[in-house]
C-alpha cells in the first residue's frame, strides 16, 4: 500500500542517503575555496585595505609629491630607485621596510614644517 507514512518515509529516507554523499562533498569544497588562504607567519604585507596606516600614510605624502623632482628627491634621501617611489605612491603595489618608512615619517614632518615656516 503506497499511502502508508512508513512507505512515504522509507523512500524519503532512501532518497537521502542517495544524496548524502554528493551533498558532503559539495559543503566540503564550498568550505575550501570560501576559507581565505593562510598567510604564513611573518608574510610580507601588500598595500590593500590589511594596511590602512600605510594608506594614510601615503594620503598625508602625495601632496608633497606633486612638484616636478619631489619624487626623485624623495628617493636620493630614502636611498631608492625612483621607479620604487612610483611603485609605493602611484601604483600602490609595494610598501617599503621598516627602516625607509621611519625615514618617510622624517621627511614627511620636514616638509609640513618647511611649509609653516614659509607661512
Amino acid at each position: 500500500m503506497e499511502s502508508l507514512p512508513s512507505a512515504r518515509l522509507n523512500r524519503t529516507l532512501a532518497l537521502g542517503s542517495l544524496l548524502e554523499i554528493p551533498a558532503t562533498a559539495l559543503a566540503r569544497e564550498l568550505r575550501r575555496r570560501l576559507k581565505p588562504a593562510p598567510q604564513s607567519r611573518g608574510a610580507t604585507l601588500r598595500p590593500g585595505v590589511e594596511t590602512p596606516l600605510w594608506l594614510a600614510l601615503v594620503a598625508a605624502a602625495r601632496p608633497h609629491l606633486r612638484p616636478r623632482g619631489a619624487k626623485s628627491r624623495l628617493a636620493r634621501v630614502l636611498g631608492l630607485d625612483p621607479s620604487r617611489i612610483h611603485e609605493f605612491f602611484e601604483a600602490r603595489t609595494a610598501m617599503p621596510d621598516a627602516e625607509r618608512t621611519i625615514f618617510l615619517l622624517l621627511w614627511l614632518e620636514q616638509q609640513r614644517l618647511d611649509r609653516d615656516k614659509g607661512q
